[in-house]
């Protein structure tokens, strides 16, 4: 997902003066081909995350589209007040880069976990997340974002995900994307973020092979309303994210139809709070909270 990052924003500033990157001192070996193309519109804040964040807004409200960039916890929960302040509250177009979502870096402890990110990110109400569940998902919310400058939180994974999509898809927030199709389905997984691999595996093994596949790779507080008349269409629908349960993106989803009969449509699966604190990697550390193929049954 990095590497399709890098190499999409790149494309993008290339036809687009105004698309600029800034890092907090991380990044290296990622962002080179962007920091040599447009030195000029690219900047290292140092170790200083919420200078950075303050800086992006100050560059956004002069016409930029600044793109942030750090790894998991860095750029939202230590900028927490500037994204809130700055960025959401006056609908400027910054948006927060943070890499290794989930516990993609769980070998570097819980400073570098990202589990809770969907729930500060999504209680900003301007805020639209962007959490791709493969590289070509990410240059289709990239050109996405792009095209529509706002405040927003890209979430990626680390390095090595599989591609699902054989072309970049037309992606819009809260609109559910098919990845796979069943003969006779019974409900269908519905991902966020790089857990789309775990749907895809899922699908074809214990028992869930009755199951569609689709994600959702742009959402937000504006996009709830659209959700309803997709439920509806599913007599069950999985969610899965490689985030905390609670303030993730199954309850987001629950939120907007609760009070009503499909809320009962919904079972979220996610990450159990057992993670937090502990060390590991990243395969560990979902298996320990209870998103691994082999003990997850429909």
């Amino acid at each position: 997902m990095r590497n399709a990052f890098i190499e999409e924003l790149v494309a993008l500033a290339e036809v687009n003066s105004q698309v600029a990157l800034v890092v907090g001192d991380l990044g290296w070996s990622v962002v080179e081909p962007f920091a040599d193309r447009f030195p000029d519109r690219f900047l290292n804040a140092g170790v200083s995350e919420q200078n950075m964040t303050g800086m992006a807004a100050g560059m956004a409200s002069e016409g930029y589209h600044v793109f942030t960039y750090s790894i998991a916890n860095f750029p939202t929960f230590r900028c927490a007040e500037q994204i809130r302040n700055d960025i959401d509250y006056h609908r400027l177009p910054v948006t927060v880069v943070a890499v290794g979502g989930g516990v993609a870096y769980g070998a570097l402890g819980y400073s570098h976990h990202a589990v809770q990110d969907y729930a500060l990110m999504r209680s900003f109400p301007h805020m639209v997340i962007a959490a791709p569940g493969d590289p070509m998902e990410v240059r289709a919310c990239l050109r996405w974002l792009v095209q529509h400058p706002q405040p927003s939180y890209l979430r990626l994974g680390k390095a090595g995900e599989p591609c699902f999509h054989a072309a970049v898809p037309d992606v819009a927030p809260g609109r559910w994307l098919q990845v796979a199709e069943a003969a006779q389905p019974r409900g269908t997984l519905l991902s966020t973020g790089a857990t789309l691999q775990l749907a895809m595996q899922l699908r074809v093994s214990g028992g869930w092979e009755g199951h569609a596949v689709h994600s959702l790779p742009l959402w937000g507080q504006t996009s709830k309303e659209l959700q309803p008349a997709q439920l509806a269409a599913w007599p069950s629908v999985v969610t899965l994210e490689d985030h905390l349960r609670d303030g993730g993106f199954g309850t987001w989803l629950w939120e907007s139809v609760a009070g009503t009969p499909l809320a009962g449509r919904i079972r979220p699966l996610a990450l159990h709070p057992r993670v937090c604190g502990t060390v590991g990697s990243q395969a560990m550390l979902n298996a320990l909270g209870g998103l691994d193929p082999s003990i997850l049954a429909p």
